[in-house]
């Protein structure tokens, strides 16, 4: 697994990259800005798409497929929309190469073969989508229309890192159409719900969940609502959005049903979406200097047997207990592997699973044979117990249940000590430079003051949580009247 990895404390942002390569879930691919994901990364985020799309299903949602190119009337049909993604569009002008005239081993793009329109790459898919619910509504008896897919979309970025980050990444988008506002907004509320529970039930992650302002609402939105995470070095990163787009793209695609009163009305729609940005938010919630740290709901692994032998007939033992052993855990829906590779010494083995973050990890050598043991350690802790064998199944069981609770608490103790409230903006700086985090502070609802703080701080406004209560004070940086507190923090 080669050297150690850079200490959190010494560079958080080579911490990062190294876990993420070292770890073996993605490394940069030979396009710019782009990643391959690798199996033991891809692992993980079936695991999550797979609870999501659960969650999707039970809550109504059916899974489609929409075109990866839109063709650039559709998207400039919704000025804002097209507008907010313009600047990261890749588009498609021509459709086929040919030889170069001047060199037989080269291509060129054919100038003969020019497209009648550009097409571009989806940065997102609200325009291709509602082009198409155009065809799909007609009456009241069509709606609710809830639609899910799941699908990469392209953002050209200039400045990457993996997960967070990317050119071309994976996403689900949830489009939906309503008959009436106050059922989209019931929509929009109820996905930012599923997501908040996913975060804190299956990644161990609190979240603060809010709506944004509106500079920082997506481009065609009325409202958004987001959760917000802290990760490790005091930055907050944005988890998860989901938008009230009113009837801004029905009216853009002129997109209407027949109500049950035989009058003609738009509907009301939303989009929401996760994506593998998750998968950065999950690095640095939970892992440390040693590796990554997994959540044993999200763990590919979730409990890895190491046999420790001299010979063959020693490994032949072993094997049979940890056949036992794997047979029974199976049985109890634990994911479990017995890594009996002989190219690998047992030390390496440790090393690569800390490394990889597996929960739970069991040795088994001849002493613990004679004795009737195993030895039992945690990756979280990093402490180690023997355990009698025929305790090992209700003991993993229990620990698992332990380990994602204990994971949860440690990132909600990290987070509630780092959400400060301050009064002023001497206070305000002073916290961001630091301690970092959440600052929770008055805000007088203006752009011009939000965009003052930004400049002057990079510090910008995570979201306007639900749960705040109205009090009256001053703005922190213009002192004008506010009634609410705001969180600011920097971000990725």
């Amino acid at each position: 697994m080669g050297k150690k990895l850079t200490k959190r404390s010494e560079d958080y942002s080579k911490w990062y990259n190294e876990l993420v390569v070292k770890a073996d879930l993605a490394e940069n691919s030979a396009v710019r800005g782009c990643m391959v994901i690798k199996p033991y990364g891809y692992a993980i985020w079936e695991k999550m798409q797979a609870e999501l799309d659960k969650k999707f299903k039970e809550t109504g949602h059916q899974n489609a497929y929409f075109p990866l190119f839109v063709p650039k009337s559709l998207f400039e049909a919704e000025e804002k929309n097209a507008e907010g993604f313009a600047k990261e569009c890749a588009v498609v002008t021509h459709y086929r190469l040919k030889t170069d005239p001047n060199d037989a081993t080269k291509l060129i793009v054919d100038p003969n073969a020019k497209l009648e329109e550009e097409l571009i790459v989806r940065p997102t898919s609200e325009a291709i989508i509602w082009s198409t619910y155009k065809g799909w509504i007609q009456s009241y008896r069509d709606l609710p229309l809830l639609i899910n897919q799941w699908a990469n979309v392209v953002r050209w970025e200039m400045r990457t890192r993996l997960f967070l980050r990317t050119a071309e990444f994976l996403w689900q988008e949830g489009h939906t159409a309503h008959a009436t506002k106050a059922e989209a907004v019931a929509e929009t509320t109820q996905m930012n719900n599923v997501y908040a529970d996913f975060l804190e039930d299956f990644m161990a992650i609190p979240v603060i969940k809010g709506r944004k302002t509106e500079s920082e609402r997506f481009a065609g939105a009325d409202d958004t609502y987001c959760i917000e995470a802290l990760m490790q070095d005091g930055k907050a990163l944005q988890a998860g959005t989901s938008h009230f787009l009113g009837q801004n793209f029905a009216k853009a695609f002129d997109v209407r049903f027949t109500n049950k009163e035989g009058k003609q009305e738009y509907v009301w729609a939303t989009s929401w979406g996760v994506s593998t940005r998750l998968m950065g938010a999950l690095i640095m919630t939970h892992s440390d200097d040693h590796g990554l740290v997994l959540p044993p709901n999200l763990a590919p692994i979730q409990v890895v047997i190491v046999p420790i032998y001299k010979g063959e007939e020693q490994l032949e033992a072993i094997t049979v207990v940890a056949n036992e052993l794997v047979t029974q855990l199976r049985a109890q829906g634990v994911t479990v592997k017995f890594d009996n590779r002989d190219t690998h010494r047992p030390g390496a083995k440790f090393a690569q699973y800390e490394l990889q973050g597996v929960p739970l990890r069991i040795a088994i050598g001849p002493k613990d044979l004679e004795k009737g043991t195993v030895e039992l350690a945690r990756r979280d802790t990093l402490t180690k117990q023997f355990v009698a064998k025929d305790e090992v199944i209700s003991v993993v069981e229990n620990l698992l249940v332990q380990i994602q609770k204990d994971l949860h608490d440690k990132a909600t103790s990290y987070r509630n000590t780092h959400i400060t409230l301050v009064d002023t903006f001497e206070e305000f700086k002073k916290v961001l430079e630091d301690k970092g985090g959440f600052i929770s502070a008055h805000w007088d609802g203006t752009n011009e003051t939000e965009e003052k703080i930004k400049e002057l701080t990079k510090a910008t406004i995570r979201c306007i949580p639900f749960d705040a209560k109205e009090e009256a004070g001053t703005c922190v940086y213009s002192g004008n009247p506010s009634s609410i507190r705001v969180l600011f923090a920097k971000a990725y």
